[in-house]
């Protein structure tokens, strides 16, 4: 699923985050919108995962930062 996540605060450390959602989800894919503010996560972590996931890495979220976004899945690559 992709979630876009907009903190009150700082974005973790680019490393520690890709570490982090590399440990969690081999598969996770992120980006960073230019002004750093928001991060847009396709992985299988639902938000309460990703929240708890952040928090580890000193980034407050709650589950109102974050927005689930709707499935863009074509059903293609699925045989």
């Amino acid at each position: 699923m992709e979630c876009h996540v907009i903190p009150a605060g700082p974005l973790p450390a680019p490393a520690a985050l890709e570490r982090a959602l590399r440990a969690a989800d081999p598969a996770a894919v992120y980006d960073v919108s230019p002004d750093g503010r928001q991060l847009r996560v396709s992985s299988t972590l639902d938000e309460h995962e990703l929240c708890r996931l952040l928090g580890h890495l000193g980034c407050a979220v709650t589950a109102r930062d974050i927005v689930r976004q709707p499935s863009t899945c074509c059903g293609g690559c699925s045989g």
